[in-house]
């Protein structure tokens, strides 16, 4: 089977390029990827190289497909494969996997990655269910399942501790107030939208330095605000602010109980750890990017506030599975993270300027030929084709988000790779 993909070779190194994937074994599944998200983390892993610790021993000896954010559908079962799975089913494929060692999806492997057409998933994978099946819903939410589920699981990291009982309770503060710092990007959305509708928070105050950034996702988070949601969402913009913790603290009567940190700066690490009240809880979720990162902590309030630090990177299959179920119930809607998509023959475009802050989340639709398009602006390329004229009017009519009818009349109209 020859597949198209995307790999890295070294540092900043990255090719488009076609090859023959070997016959699948007894054990293995060959699934046809349909949509990958990308991902910060994978620039951040191009600009290191075997520098970094995911791709370190593996890129010495050959290319890596790039992507971890894959969805798509079997079409080939080895014959020893569980009855479980059949040919034709939706499927997310997960980049965690049970191994010390941090091999891992998009980094480590030369025959399975997000950015490619066709891929293998081995055996291990399936016994460690980074495979699970995911259906009767579009295949670009289904790439949203991966981030999604490292917010979720962030977000059962907080704890705190009960004043008479000495009891941990995991999760935020119910009822509580919880600030997002930096968090005008998809993942900062992501946690909005998961909060403010799972996780029973009074009030949310997204910071961000971009008023461009803090537009667009209080504009796309209204869109999920209705009746049942009870929090307030507030966006504060710290572009020329002399005082923020002041203004924060203001802001919050006096301190967050739960902040989420998802820039890498030490200075916005070390402004969570004074915008928390007593027994408040910091989670450091942003890449960190280099080994040696640091940053100070006021062992002050760790001693006398109960001041709680903890860090997360990613879900597991059971958060994936987790958030697979409030897509289908429709507890949480990803659609409103997505700003753009791209074609495979323009991915290595679109993966190098993520370290821009435009937009949202970024979805490649690997089997066809597009350029990289950002979904507010499809009126603009439909005054010359249209089929893009189509798809600007199917967006426009759901509320100008992307959605399953805009895939669909993407996949069949678009021209292959």
């Amino acid at each position: 089977m020859n597949t198209k993909a995307v790999r890295l070779y070294g540092a900043n190194d990255l090719r488009l390029e076609s090859f023959e994937l070997p016959g699948i074994s007894q054990n293995e599944i060959l699934v046809r990827v349909i949509t990958d998200g990308l991902c910060p983390e994978t620039l951040r892993a191009v600009k290191l190289g075997n520098k970094n610790k995911r791709i370190k021993e593996a890129l010495v000896k050959e290319p890596m497909i790039i992507g971890h954010e894959a969805c798509g559908e079997i079409v080939e079962l080895g014959g020893a494969v569980d009855k479980k799975w059949s040919v034709g089913d939706r499927v997310v494929i997960l980049p965690s996997f049970k191994r010390e060692c941090g091999a891992t999806v998009g980094y480590s492997f030369k025959h399975v990655g997000g950015a490619a057409t066709f891929v293998i998933v081995s055996a291990d994978m399936i016994s460690d269910e980074c495979l699970i099946k995911y259906t009767d819903m579009p295949f670009f939410t289904g790439s949203l399942v991966e981030p999604l589920s490292a917010v979720w699981r962030a977000y059962q990291a907080f704890y705190h501790v009960d004043g008479e009982t000495r009891a941990i309770k995991q999760g935020v503060k119910r009822g509580g107030k919880l600030a997002i710092l930096g968090g005008a990007g998809p993942m900062g959305m992501a946690a909005v939208e998961i909060g403010k509708r799972c996780m029973g928070v009074s009030e949310i105050t997204v910071v961000d330095n971009s008023e461009k950034r803090l537009d667009l996702a209080k504009r796309r988070g209204a869109i999920t605000d209705s009746q049942d949601v009870t929090c307030t969402v507030t966006y504060v913009n710290t572009h020329r602010m002399k005082n923020v913790k002041d203004k924060l603290l203001e802001i919050s009567s006096g301190g967050f109980d739960d902040v989420f940190v998802m820039s890498s700066s030490h200075d916005i690490f070390e402004l969570a750890e004074n915008i928390c009240r007593y027994d408040g809880c910091v989670n450091f979720f942003a890449d960190p990017s280099s080994e040696y990162a640091s940053a100070s902590l006021n062992l002050n309030k760790l001693h006398y506030h109960g001041l709680h630090v903890v860090g997360t990177s990613g879900g597991d299959p059971s958060d994936a599975k987790d958030i697979v179920k409030l897509i289908s119930e429709k507890k949480i809607d990803p659609t409103i993270l997505v700003s753009h998509i791209v074609g495979m023959n323009d991915c290595i475009e679109a993966t190098m300027e993520l370290d821009k802050p435009i937009g949202a989340k970024k979805v490649c639709y690997t089997g066809i030929d597009i350029p990289y398009i950002a979904i507010d602006e499809l009126e603009f390329w439909g005054e010359s084709d249209p089929h893009y004229r189509d798809l600007a009017e199917i967006v426009k009519n759901n509320g100008g988000l992307w959605c399953e009818e805009a895939e669909r009349y993407l996949i069949e109209n678009a021209p292959r790779v």
